[in-house]
C-alpha cells in the first residue's frame, strides 16, 4: 500500500494531508496536499494499474486549469513528488 506511507511521509515534512472521500464528480482525485500555498492532488493506483478513462479526463480538466495532479503507484515517486 502507497497511500498510507505517502501520507505519514508528507505529514512528517509539514503537508496538510487529508482523503477526498466525495466530490460529487466523477474520476477526482482521492487525496488532497497543502503545504505553504502549494496544492497538490493525488491519484494513488496499485502498482502497474492505470486510470480509468474519466479519472484521465478530470485529471485533464484540472491541469487545464493549473491544478497539479499526480498519478502515484509507488513510494518513491510520491516522496519525490511530496519532498
Amino acid at each position: 500500500e502507497v497511500e498510507g506511507p505517502a501520507r505519514d511521509y508528507a505529514k512528517s515534512r509539514g503537508w496538510y494531508a487529508d482523503k477526498i472521500m466525495r466530490t460529487g464528480r466523477r474520476g477526482f482525485p482521492d487525496h488532497f496536499f497543502a503545504r505553504q500555498g502549494r496544492i497538490i492532488l493525488i491519484e494513488f493506483k496499485a502498482p502497474n494499474k492505470e486510470p480509468e478513462t474519466q479519472q484521465l479526463k478530470r485529471h485533464k480538466e484540472l491541469r487545464e486549469h493549473g491544478v497539479e495532479v499526480f498519478v502515484v503507484d509507488n513510494l518513491e515517486v510520491a516522496r519525490e513528488i511530496l519532498f
